[in-house]
């Protein structure tokens, strides 16, 4: 069932990989803050590393609105480490491996690119926007791997929580 504008948003414990170590993030710990989840297919992609390089690059933004920026995929947490750090991603990026999150978010393709790739279970992109309570103030969840999240929405919706 898709989650939707207005609910609770489905919390998650998710592991994250960094020089300095393995480590579990989960939603309920950035109570208090707004957060932004974008769900994407697979490091290493052009669309992603575009998206998370440009993201990265504008972070100052998401600080200024009291917003943490999550990238959530279905790649281990050790690719994961290392697409960030050839990417300069300055935010954490979660490991959903066991694809529950994604699940949760109803942002999971059933085949990706059928025809060619025929991959079960790839996270779709996505965005959510999450208010300091929990709850959820923005949800788009694309079909098109190639099309990108509306930031420009997103960064509206955040203003509007400020």
């Amino acid at each position: 069932m898709p989650v939707a504008i207005g609910q609770t948003a489905p919390d998650f414990a998710l592991k994250t990989k960094t020089a300095e170590g393995a480590s579990t993030i989960t939603l309920s710990d950035y109570r208090g803050k707004n957060v932004v989840l974008l769900f994407f297919p697979m490091a290493f992609t052009g669309v992603c590393t575009n998206e998370l390089c440009s993201v990265s690059g504008g972070l100052e933004l998401y600080s200024s609105l009291n917003a943490q920026v999550f990238g959530i995929s279905v790649d281990s947490p050790f690719t994961l480490e290392v697409f960030a750090q050839k990417n300069n991603i300055a935010f954490p990026l979660l490991s959903d491996f066991n694809k529950e999150a994604s699940k949760s978010y109803d942002a999971l393709y059933g085949n990706f690119v059928p025809g060619v790739w025929d991959l079960q279970g790839v996270s779709k992109r996505s965005a959510f926007v999450v208010d300091t309570q929990g709850v959820i103030r923005y949800a788009e969840v694309l079909d098109n791997a190639g099309e990108l999240p509306n930031f420009s929405k997103i960064e509206e919706t955040l203003k509007s929580l400020s």
